[in-house]
């Protein structure tokens, strides 16, 4: 596989990791509220979702370091 190629496969990672935990954060939110959950619980899947959206930044920050050590 290329560099592009890996590059390209990493960032659609990223991009999927990112919705998927956006859906997740938005889908707990409204069933925690519906079912009446407690706000630990609830803080709970906050800080699940919180902890995607720093995964996906760590990937980000890979790809970027990646692409900064093959320019020079």
């Amino acid at each position: 596989m290329g560099g592009k190629e890996d590059e390209s496969r990493k960032g659609r990672q990223a991009a999927l990791v990112i919705a998927g935990t956006a859906v997740f954060w938005v889908v707990a939110s409204f069933v925690g509220g519906q079912l009446g959950l407690d706000n630990r619980t609830r803080a709970l899947l906050d800080l699940i979702a919180l902890a995607g959206f720093i995964w996906a930044l760590w990937m980000i920050f890979q790809i970027w370091r990646a692409r900064q050590d093959n320019q020079g």
